[in-house]
């Protein structure tokens, strides 16, 4: 079978124990990104199979219609970049599995909080320029963590700020703060209250048609001035422009973010990158060996699925129904 792995950038793909599961095939990596429909068509015309890396490259209709070995598609997690109607209409299956839990993200965004408060990027500038200490950070004990969503990722968070000492606030739907207050912990009194009386606010929501955009400026402009927002999740949460805006206005004074509106990130002229009480890091949320590792093993898993004819987690089986052969 003809295999594509998109979007590798660091050529990691191959030094993974489970690339060794493609050896019988003809697998090709690709590492530059594009969204270009031409680029991509071109690159991908012999595909039998497209390993996805989550949301980085759409898949379209009118990319899908110009790929005529297609049978495949595999990604872990949530589509919304990939056009299922169109694969069934092209006899395409998708194969859309739920990630694993994993502690990468949680153990990113305690490193951009301590990054941030204590003021990491600066004082390691100022250390390079040959100046010694330069401003004063911020401890974590006895403060107040507030987590919107309650997931996995946002347990995993809420337990870490419980481990340094903090007071942690929970702000979710209900089936979360049930769960939240059967953990022990405390739900904000109101959507007011948590954006109010927090240090620190870490966004844990899935992106969807109900959540993007559901930080708006307002609630940015309740928090203190000596407050830290930081976005691990999706940047389309908050409302556009808003938190530019905000950090600029002094409410919150600080945020650490991982994810963008537009990625990847090549423009320096990005306000974000241009903020002094900004760190910002490149989506590395889920992009570490091991979280790699389980994430292509299943991928690959699906993929030696689909051609012995056993296809799993086909999110269109409808495709299956109508008799396209696997191989």
């Amino acid at each position: 079978m003809n295999i594509a792995i998109l979007d590798d950038e660091f050529d990691t793909v191959r030094t993974l124990p489970c690339y060794s599961q493609l050896a019988d095939h003809h697998v090709t990596i690709w590492r530059e990104h594009s969204k270009d429909t031409n680029v991509l068509a071109e690159r991908l015309q012999d595909a039998g199979a497209i390993v996805l890396l989550r949301e980085r490259t759409p898949i379209r209709a009118d990319l899908i219609a110009r790929l005529p070995q297609l049978k495949m598609l595999t990604l872990n997690g949530p589509y919304p970049h990939v056009d299922l109607d169109a694969c069934t209409a092209h006899g395409v299956a998708l194969c859309a599995g739920k990630p694993r839990p994993s502690s990468a993200t949680a153990e990113l965004t305690w490193g951009l909080i301590i990054a941030s408060l204590r003021q990491i990027p600066q004082q390691m500038a100022s250390l390079r320029r040959g100046q010694w200490q330069c401003g004063l950070g911020s401890g974590l004990r006895g403060r107040t963590l507030g987590v919107w969503g309650y997931g996995r990722i946002g347990q995993q968070v809420a337990a870490f700020g419980r481990a340094f000492g903090m007071k942690v606030l929970i702000w979710s739907r209900d089936s979360g703060l049930a769960s939240a207050r059967a953990d022990g912990y405390a739900a904000a009194a109101s959507r007011q209250t948590l954006f109010e009386e927090v240090d620190v606010l870490c966004l844990h929501v899935r992106l969807n048609a109900e959540t993007r955009g559901m930080v708006k400026a307002a609630d940015l402009a309740w928090m203190k001035p000596t407050a830290l927002i930081v976005n691990t999740s999706r940047a389309e949460l908050i409302e556009p422009d808003a938190l530019v805006a905000a950090l600029k206005a002094g409410r919150p004074g600080f945020a650490a973010v991982d994810v963008y509106e537009q990625e990847p990130v090549t423009d320096l002229a990005q306000p974000l990158l241009n903020m002094d009480n900004v760190v910002c890091t490149p989506h590395l949320g889920y992009v570490e060996r091991d979280q790699l590792e389980r994430y292509y093993n299943d991928q690959f898993s699906r993929v030696l699925a689909f051609a012995r004819g056993e296809p799993v987690d086909v999110a269109n089986p409808q495709v299956l129904a109508a008799g396209i052969k696997p191989n």
